[in-house]
């Protein structure tokens, strides 16, 4: 008896996602962990490309520019779901949302979807030392209130005893009382313990590594950062880099005409934030009064320059350590944030604001030469000081990419063998990737590259989604939990276009019915670059979406 169509539906689309029955493996495998590179694995919480290396000429990020300058970056990397948490159990898996389950904060992925393997948990298994400091995995129930312990660490995960203040009245407001508000600009002696998240996690991290110089075996560390995730609760001196007279608008701030609802998230989130209920603006569409929404800007790309310096200092001493030498450095954030591009706010949707994050990787002797013995390769920059100079990336891929392959680049970097791809469905399969392999842009002779990686490009295809619990915005838009799912937007970008298609989806079963099509959106790159002019009544979007069927 023939499967469901909505069963076939979801089958088509998994084989579309490269979840073929295929088995790849690097034969680069390390000698013996005595010889195998360390990874230093960082990731941000809502960092879009708004850096000086992605060519942004505003924001001020000197020390990640300098890492770029060594590193492999790629221009046009995307997350799967524009969400913390199923963002990272995606890429932290190498699986995609509809394989790990979660498309919300309440579920593991071990309990509900499958007992997968992550990205720390295999370096362990591969004799290496696996540790996690600040958010690396989102914590809560998506991570069984343990960052995925004992699995994925050799030791319990670190986070900061001043991330409990984040979201508590900490922000001294123009009446001089304290407040729980979106834009928190503080005097760091003030706040409470003295510190903040990421201070604290930088130095955990760094004394860390003082600890594994001396170990014998290979360390995996995930170092975590919160900003620039709201609230904006940054050093105020950073604000000085960024006068509210240099600081421009979106340049597509209203909500576009041909946008259908369903596509549009409320941004709930900011307007729970004390300061941004004072301005007693409209749901769903507001807008945002225009002297705030420049504030927000603001305040983004300070808390974006306040991370580049913890990021600087924890490169710093890894050279400082002489580790710069043995450590493969990796760079990356979970998504992406609107800062009122079509008159959104925060993440939530399969917009490239959202979706596009940035990606880099050092590896040392390979995107760039060994530092000699008294050579720093990554000097402490300090954003503030006027001569400091943009730093051009060292190699760029201009290739559609997509987070999933984190896990089988990472591993095959190392020197470990690829795990193979995953076949369909891949819920008994404890270690596969979904992902593909992106070794072949390192070119590295002996590292065996991915058969399946297309060498056209307007062959690459990078693929998100998002939930929705109604055709219109509504309270739970933004998050829905799994049992409020209603709708799936499944998106897909290549090099000419970004194509969505939003369907029916049964939360019971985890299925879509791709012929029930809500509503649809089709951007052309070249001519709508900040995808404001939706063609898809104009393109007959279902044929469209057929064609791209295997």
């Amino acid at each position: 008896m023939p499967p469901p169509r909505t069963s076939r539906c979801l089958l088509l689309l998994g084989l579309v996602l490269g979840s073929v029955c295929v088995t790849l493996g690097s034969q680069a495998q390390a000698s013996s962990t005595t010889d195998a590179l360390n990874v230093l694995l960082i990731i941000v919480d809502d960092l879009r490309p708004s850096l000086g290396c992605y060519g942004d000429k505003l924001v001020r990020s000197p020390n990640i520019d300098q890492l770029a300058s060594h590193s492999l970056l790629f221009q046009n990397a995307f997350a799967q779901q524009a969400v913390c948490a199923p963002s990272r159990v995606s890429f932290l898996t190498g699986r995609r949302p509809d394989t790990t389950r979660l498309y919300d904060f309440n579920s593991y992925w071990r309990v509900h979807a499958g007992n997968f393997s992550t990205i720390p948990q295999y370096f362990k298994d591969n004799g290496y030392v696996t540790m996690s400091v600040g958010k690396v995995f989102h914590p809560g129930i998506s991570s069984n209130h343990s960052d995925d312990s004992p699995y994925s660490w050799s030791f319990p995960p670190y986070h900061p005893s001043s991330e409990k203040y984040e979201n508590t009245k900490t922000c001294r407001g123009p009446d001089g009382e304290l407040h729980a508000n979106l834009l928190c600009p503080v005097d760091v002696v003030d706040v409470p313990e003295g510190t903040l998240p990421d201070k604290q996690s930088t130095e955990e991290a760094i004394r860390l590594l003082e600890k594994m110089k001396t170990s014998a075996s290979p360390f995996f560390l995930a170092v975590g950062y919160h900003k620039p995730h709201i609230p904006f609760r940054y050093p105020k001196e950073f604000q000085k880099l960024y006068p509210l007279e240099n600081i421009t608008l979106a340049p597509d701030p209203e909500v576009p005409d041909g946008l259908p609802p369903v596509a549009y998230n409320p941004w709930m989130d900011i307007r729970q934030r004390e300061d941004v209920q004072a301005l007693n603006i409209s749901v769903p569409y507001g807008p945002i009064p225009v002297d705030f929404q420049r504030k927000i800007r603001q305040s983004y790309f300070a808390s974006v320059s306040y991370l580049d310096t913890q990021v600087g200092h924890l490169l710093s001493a890894l050279d400082d350590l002489q580790l710069a030498n043995s450590t493969i450095v990796a760079f990356t954030s979970d998504h992406g944030w609107a800062l009122g591009e079509h008159g959104e706010w925060a993440k939530y949707s399969n917009f490239d604001v959202a979706t596009r994050v940035p990606l880099m990787f050092y590896v040392p002797g390979r995107t760039a030469s060994l530092p000699e013995a008294d050579e720093k390769l990554f000097p402490y920059v300090d954003p503030f000081h006027s001569a400091s100079e943009l730093m051009e990336p060292g190699r760029q891929s201009m290739d559609l990419v997509e987070l999933v392959s984190l896990f089988p680049t990472l591993a095959g970097l190392a020197g470990l063998q690829v795990p193979p791809r995953c076949p369909v469905p891949s819920f008994h399969v404890e270690l596969c990737r979904e992902g593909k392999s992106l070794l072949k842009h390192f070119r590295f002779h002996g590292l065996e590259e991915d058969p399946y990686l297309p060498g056209n490009p307007r062959e690459l295809i990078a693929y998100s989604q998002y939930p929705r619990p109604a055709d219109f915005p509504q309270w739970n838009s933004d998050k829905p939990s799994l049992k409020y799912i209603k709708i799936m937007g499944y998106s897909i970008r290549t090099v000419d276009y970004r194509y969505t298609v939003w369907v029916g989806f049964n939360p019971d079963e985890f299925l879509a019915n791709f012929s029930d099509i809500h509503a649809g959106e089709l951007y052309f790159v070249d001519s709508d670059p900040l995808q404001d002019h939706n063609m898809y009544n104009d393109s007959q979007g279902g044929e469209l979406f057929q064609s791209l069927m295997p």
